[in-house]
């Protein structure tokens, strides 16, 4: 490029330059939409229950009503639950903090990274169920596998972002470890530590969900309770598990957390005996195909062609992803004003605020599982509990962005505010923001399958039920690639001039 197209290029009027980056932003927006409705004739959104309102009151009531006395021992359950989401956190930590530093120099590094975390928690969990049984083992390599291409990502993205002055004042030769203690720890440590509280938060809710696959954290008595029909009993462990985010910053101290450490490891005995031998058969034989392992090649065409035809599973799987996205854009348009600072009153706000956090604070697969009981199987759950907690999240990191903006207008009425000054400076991050959940969504989307939905999930689920490991690791793969290239795809759609909004959640 010249320097005069480069002269043009810088002197090109700012209006001019916002106008097409909000065409731009429409046509994603409309493109998404009309993409959605297109498809959604195809998804089966039917109601199969005979009286949704009937137990929506229920559980309300229960909800309302909690039965604290039912609870069988609540605090071993919530210690179990605090234990795992710490060891695996750490474990995570300890394993993707090497990672991190070779992570922009190694190619490798970089795809093993992007596989690991592109496999949900519990998929890991069922396999690790076949080697270590229901046991703690198995919670905490369910969470440190993923956990650490997380971190590598992560804590890699932020060390990228650092003043680069520092390292070049280091004398030439310096070891890639010295480099990082020396020049970028001091400086990124603010950061690094943020995240690392926040992968925690999400590592209890984790841990919760894990009692879905029969590990016996507080997912699963409340999986069990609301399966049963139990929902006094359910609303008070709701509440248990609500008190347990929202008291986070308090029993979650810096301090606390050696004493939580070793406490923890108290819980998590007895640890499981495993055979060496054993463990190196699954690993080695009972995971892959056994014509791939003769090299057999007929044989792989057969075993290919005895898999179930998973066209009808991946369709509903992205279609479900993309109705899940929108439906979290439209729920993020209509819930981030009843938040934000510059419309309603204290106690709009407050309850706005309030139902986003108990959105955002749900995992996707437990609203989708009470959702379930209220409509029966079908697509119709799994959008709803997706559109919920990811418009909610976003929703709340857009009425914070949105609460640091002092408005020009400050006599303009609430409508006005809303659509002429606010909207169009916070919806390029709203819009990055969803691109940056999109492949949280999908990942999601697949072990919404575990509760019946017709995913990539309910096969593998099946497959690992029926012992079928070669077909469940197969599908699995399958999942980890989907997840792969819709994240690519999404780095491509992502709105380069948007304002950078902070969302941890993404990763």
């Amino acid at each position: 490029m010249t320097g005069t197209e480069l002269a043009r290029r810088d002197t090109r009027p700012r209006w001019l330059s916002g106008q097409s980056t909000g065409l731009r932003l429409a046509r994603h927006t409309l493109t998404l939409v009309a993409l959605a409705v297109v498809l959604v004739p195809f998804a089966d959104l039917a109601v199969v229950t005979r009286d949704p309102w009937g137990e929506l009151a229920q559980m309300a009531r229960g909800l309302a009503w909690p039965a604290w006395g039912t609870v069988e021992s609540p605090l071993e359950a919530l210690g179990l639950t605090v234990a795992v989401a710490l060891w695996g956190t750490l474990g995570g930590l300890l394993l993707g903090f090497p990672l991190a530093l070779l992570f922009a120099r190694s190619r490798l590094v970089r795809a093993g990274c992007a596989f690991v975390r592109a496999i949900h928690e519990l998929f890991w969990a069922l396999l690790f169920l076949q080697v270590f049984g229901l046991s703690a083992a198995t919670a905490l390599m369910a969470l440190a596998i993923p956990y650490a291409g997380i971190f590598a990502k992560v804590f890699a993205e932020i060390l990228e972002q650092i003043p680069g002055a520092p390292r070049d004042a280091l004398p030439p030769g310096v070891s890639r470890l010295s480099r990082f203690v020396y020049a970028e720890l001091p400086l990124a440590w603010t950061r690094l530590a943020a995240y690392t509280r926040y992968r925690f938060e999400c590592a209890l809710r984790a841990s919760v969900l894990l009692g879905f696959v029969g590990l016996p954290t507080l997912g699963f008595q409340l999986e069990t309770a609301f399966r049963e029909g139990r929902y006094h009993e359910a609303g008070a462990l709701l509440w248990l598990f609500y008190l347990l985010i929202a008291s986070l910053p308090w029993w979650g101290h810096r301090r606390l957390i050696p004493l939580l450490a070793i406490g923890g490891l108290f819980l998590l005995a007895p640890w499981p005996e495993v055979s060496g031998s054993l463990l190196w058969r699954f690993v080695s034989q009972d995971i892959w195909p056994p014509a791939l392992l003769t090299r057999d090649w007929g044989g792989l065409i057969d075993w290919l062609a005895r898999v179930p035809d998973l066209a009808p599973a991946i369709g509903n799987t992205l279609l479900l992803g993309l109705l899940g996205s929108v439906g979290a854009l439209l729920v993020a348009l209509a819930l981030w004003p009843l938040a934000c600072r510059h419309f309603g009153n204290p106690a709009t706000r407050l309850a706005g605020r309030g139902l986003l956090l108990f959105l955002r604070s749900t995992p996707e697969l437990m609203l989708a599982f009470l959702f379930l009981l209220l409509l029966g199987p079908s697509l119709l759950p799994a959008w709803l509990a997706l559109s919920l907690h990811n418009g909610a999240l976003i929703a709340f990191l857009v009425a914070r962005h949105a609460d640091a903006i002092t408005p020009g207008m400050p006599d303009a009425s609430g409508v006005g505010r809303f659509a002429y000054e606010l909207l169009p400076r916070v919806y390029p991050g709203m819009l990055a923001l969803l691109y940056y959940r999109a492949e949280v969504i999908l990942r999601e989307t697949a072990i919404l399958g575990m509760l019946g939905v017709a995913t990539l999930g309910y096969y593998i689920d099946a497959n690992f039920e029926y012992l079928l490991f070669d077909v469940a690791f197969f599908l699995l793969m399958v999942t980890a690639l989907l997840n792969i290239a819709v994240d690519a795809l999404s780095r491509r759609l992502r709105p380069r001039e948007a304002a950078v909004i902070d969302d941890p959640c993404q990763r």
